[in-house]
C-alpha cells in the first residue's frame, strides 16, 4: 500500500504541461509507478482540496545511457498522470509551493 504523500512524485511543468493546463484544466504529474488511479485522484483531492473529474497515466521506460558506444546504465522507468478537475476548479500550483 502506497501512502498518499507517496503516490505524487512532483508537477511535471513543461511547455506541454502548461498548454494542457490552458486548454482543457488538466494538471500533470509525476507519479509512483505502482500507484493506481483511484489512488491518484485520492491523493490529489487530499493534498490541493480539489475535486478531481478524470485521471489518465501513461507509464514511460527509462532510456539506455551511453558512454564511448558501451552501455553504462539505464534511467528509471516513470509514470506520468493527466489530472482532470471538476468544471469551475483551478489549482495553480506555484501558489502551494
Amino acid at each position: 500500500m502506497i501512502s498518499t504523500f507517496d503516490v505524487i512524485k512532483a508537477p511535471l511543468i513543461t511547455e506541454k504541461g502548461t498548454l494542457v493546463s490552458e486548454r482543457a484544466g488538466q494538471i500533470v504529474f509525476e507519479v509512483d509507478r505502482r500507484a493506481s488511479k483511484q489512488q491518484i485522484r485520492a491523493a490529489v483531492e487530499r493534498l490541493f482540496d480539489v475535486k478531481v473529474d478524470t485521471v489518465r497515466t501513461a507509464n514511460y521506460l527509462g532510456k539506455a545511457r551511453f558512454r564511448l558506444g558501451r552501455r553504462v546504465g539505464k534511467r528509471p522507468d516513470w509514470k506520468k498522470a493527466y489530472v482532470t478537475l471538476v468544471e469551475g476548479q483551478t489549482l495553480d500550483l506555484l501558489e502551494k509551493v
